[in-house]
Order: structure tokens, then sequence, then C-alpha cells
């Protein structure tokens, strides 16, 4: 008994040595293999896939060279995706191409996404994602619009683009024409603007309590304890004001802060 758990015990301890030894051994390779990379410019994260890179490239240049009328620019992310730049009108055919057509077989809308950029004359940009299950690839179709210009609803191409569209005009007011039923779908009947405009309030223009004398839920403007406060904290005079030394914040009649001398010694003076 005593020698069979003498071997048990020496099997145990060089099973520890071992992975022990082979654990140093690939935190090794590791650091080998992070310093190589740092020193050559690519990152262990996303590595730059070049067959694929060529690949993609060589299709867009295909899809640019079908639809020359709707497509403006194409590009490869550093995340190996194909990124495809078309006008506002393009919208169907370029995606009833990317659907149909068999060199691509993009037969799935996984998602729309918007983006507000007030400074631009277009401010919203749409982003088509779309899956190919047969090529194993992803592409993203862009496209621009403003307040007023409509879009084109692609219902009649992918089914999945009618909450995805009820949600972009939703939150940020772009209007898809030929829609089925394009109505709000996450705010409440009667809500007034779009929220993730960046022209939209923080704190919104309403707020919703239960009031309990009226048994019913209502609706009031927002009362705010004090007035809105702007915040500049691209600069660091204004986002650190209490470092500067001998200064104080002095509030003028537009809400900026400005500095006055402080008092050197305020000790000696109340002695």
């Amino acid at each position: 008994m005593a020698a069979c758990l003498g071997r048990l015990l020496h099997s145990s301890g060089n099973l520890l040595r071992n992975g022990a030894h082979l654990k140093r051994q690939a935190l090794h390779t590791s650091a080998r293999v992070l310093c190589s990379n740092a020193s050559g410019g690519l990152t262990t994260i996303r590595p730059q896939d070049e067959v694929m890179r060529n690949q993609l490239t060589v299709f867009g240049e295909y899809v640019a060279e079908c639809l020359p009328k709707y497509v403006q620019t194409v590009q490869v992310t550093s995340q190996n995706e194909l990124e495809v730049l078309i006008s506002p009108e393009g919208v169907v055919p370029v995606l009833s191409f990317l659907k149909d057509h068999h060199n691509a077989q993009f037969k799935s809308l996984a998602d729309i996404a918007c983006v507000d950029m007030p400074t631009k004359p277009y401010r919203f940009e749409l982003v088509y994602m779309l899956m190919s299950l047969t090529y194993n690839s992803r592409i993203r179709v862009r496209t621009y619009t403003d307040e007023i210009t409509p879009i084109e609803s692609c219902y009649s191409v992918f089914k999945a683009a009618d909450w995805y569209e009820r949600e972009a005009w939703d939150m940020y007011g772009v209007y898809f024409s030929n829609h089925p039923d394009l109505r709000r779908i996450l705010t409440d009947y009667g809500f007034e603007g779009h929220p993730f405009r960046k022209d939209f309030p923080l704190s919104g223009y309403v707020e919703i309590r239960y009031d309990n004398e009226l048994k019913r839920i209502v609706q009031e403007p927002v009362e705010l304890a004090q007035e809105f406060r702007k915040f500049d904290l691209s600069s660091t005079w204004e986002t650190f004001p209490a470092h500067r030394q001998g200064s104080k914040p002095l509030m003028d009649t537009q809400g900026r802060g400005h500095e006055a001398p402080l008092e050197e010694n305020p000790t000696e003076e109340k002695k």
C-alpha cells in the first residue's frame, strides 16, 4: 500500500513539474510573439489577412464596375471588412444586387445603423450591415441624407428592415419612403423630437411620473433644480480651473468662468 502511494505521489510531482515547465515556456513564447509584433508594427488582436484583403478589394472593384451609377467609394477597413459608399438613390438597387448576385449572396441584413453629424451638409449617415453565409463574409453599405430628404425603404429587399428603419425614424428622424408601417417603435405615443440627435437635450423636454391623486401616469415639463451648465471639456483651463494658482472662479453674465486673485495669506489677515 505504501509503495503504491509513493508511486502515485511521484507521478503527481512529475506532472506538476512538467506543467510548470510548459507554462513558463508558453509565457516566453507569447512574450517573443508580442515583441516581434511590436517591432514589426502588427497587432496580435486583429492580424492583417492579406489574402482576405485582396479578395475584398477585388470584389469591391467588381461591385463598382457593375454599379458605376451608384457606387462612389470602396475601401477595406483595418478589421478586414469591406465598405461601399453609395448615393442615396441607390439603396434598393445596390442591396438587391448584393443579395441576389451569385458572387455576393448577402442574404442577411444584420442591422441598420445611423450616425448624426450636424456639421455636415448631409448630417445623417446610414450604414447597412450585410452578411453572406454562403461565402462567410460581411459588407457595410453606407449612404447619407438630411432632415428633409427621404431614403427609399429596403423593406422590399429585406423584410428585417421593417423594425430597423422604424428605429432609425424614431431615434434620428430619418424618413423612409415606401415603408409599410413607419411609426415610432421605442418612444411613447405623442413623443416630440428624436432622442439620438446631437441637438436633442440630454434632459429631454418632458418627464413621466405616476400621480397618486389622478391614479394614472402624467407628463410634465422637465424642471431642473439649477440652470443648465455648459462644460467646455476641450480646454484644460475650463476643465481644471481650481488648479490655477492664486485664482478663483467668478461668473459673468454668460456663465463662463473668469478668475480673480486670491488672498495669499488669509490667516494673517484674520490675526
